[in-house]
């Protein structure tokens, strides 16, 4: 029988690893405002910080360049990997979908225990869930791939007008049963909960009465959002690039890279100063129309800035034939899962009371 190993180094992606440690890093940065609490103050509690000002330039551009772009990146990784465990599972022999469904298995596991007892910002879960449709993508051609990725990435457009006029969110009926835990539990639902973990005494037992409700509250968010057509939509982006086997013959695809480049910093970068502006103005799609151009900036936004930035390392990749200071990010990116759960347990060790409350 054909053993199944993990894959040596030599067969490594080196610019694969670059990506995934860039991803990381993109997603720390995101994460930093959850780890920190100020993401879930007011604008009015933001205001009381002597450094306001600042906060908020930093915040606008935090929003515009980062928010969304790196979890893309994290999920068209993530369809590569897909796509390169079928190809060298199936020319050894190996049954690839019985290889790929025990990762997933395992992946849905830590993303469970992660995201319970550890942080409700995971995103672990999520791509595993996700990732056990993946396979039934497996026959479809290349324009195919293309065609629902596309669908799937704009259909927040859709999905929110249908909210608008039916007023709804798909995600609302799963509040009552983080609210019956946070009355058991003691966790103010007013707005007593943005402040609960970092108040002057909150320690262990604060943390585990959050944690006991939060994740329910996250994938509220996460459906209200339309993050699962999102994500979905860029694994199919990742499954074409690892068929088509880019990652390892950049050189061939410089001339794409370059239009992606140009494209997506003229169309991404523009619509993700606008995602920033309308996502600070307060309005939502439940409160008026207008806050439609939030989804619409965002779908328009986040991709295709995230392409760009991909295609941007991949031609100074192709440039600089490998040896250049991005190889830093690559050890990094060869532990992706370590380092992303690591900066959950730094996060909450530095910021929380549990740790040496920093956030407090």
């Amino acid at each position: 029988m054909t053993s199944i190993n993990p894959v040596k180094y030599s067969d490594r992606s080196p610019i694969l690893d670059v990506l995934r440690g860039i991803a990381i890093l993109g997603i720390f940065i995101n994460n930093i405002y959850g780890f920190t609490g100020y993401g879930n103050f007011t604008e009015k509690s933001k205001q009381l910080f002597s450094t306001y000002p600042l906060d908020k330039v930093i915040s606008f551009l935090q929003i515009m360049l980062v928010e969304g772009k790196f979890y893309s990146l994290f999920s068209l990784l993530f369809g590569i990997g897909f796509s390169i465990i079928i190809i060298r599972n199936e020319q050894k022999g190996i049954n690839a979908f019985k290889v790929f469904y025990r990762r997933i298995a395992i992946l849905f596991l830590i993303g469970v225990v992660h995201i319970y007892f550890l942080w409700e910002g995971d995103i672990l879960l999520l791509y595993a869930m996700l990732g056990f449709v993946l396979p039934f993508f497996k026959k479809f051609s290349d324009k195919g791939l293309l065609i629902w990725a596309v669908v799937l990435i704009v259909s927040p457009l859709a999905i929110d007008v249908i909210k608008v006029l039916l007023q709804v969110n798909p995600g609302d009926f799963l509040q009552p049963f983080a609210e019956a835990i946070d009355k058991r539990t003691g966790v103010p639902i007013d707005d007593g909960w943005r402040t609960y973990l970092f108040k002057e005494g909150s320690g262990w037992q604060e943390w585990r009465n959050y944690q006991s409700s939060s994740f329910i509250y996250r994938y509220q968010s996460l459906l209200n959002n339309n993050r699962f057509p999102k994500v979905l939509g860029m694994f199919l982006i990742g499954f074409y690039v690892g068929r088509k086997m880019m990652y390892a013959n950049l050189s061939n695809y410089a001339t794409l890279f370059k239009k992606l480049m140009l494209w997506g910093f003229v169309i991404g970068l523009p619509a993700s100063f606008a995602m920033a502006w309308f996502e600070g103005d307060g309005k939502n799609v439940y409160q008026s129309v207008w806050g439609l151009l939030d989804t619409f900036f965002y779908a328009i936004g986040v991709v295709p800035l995230s392409l760009a930035y991909v295609s941007a390392v991949c031609l100074f990749w192709v440039k600089t034939k490998g040896i250049n200071k991005l190889s830093v990010f690559a050890p990094v990116g060869r532990m992706a899962l370590t380092n992303y759960l690591l900066q959950t347990i730094f996060g909450i060790l530095i910021f929380y009371g549990i740790g040496f409350g920093v956030g407090q």
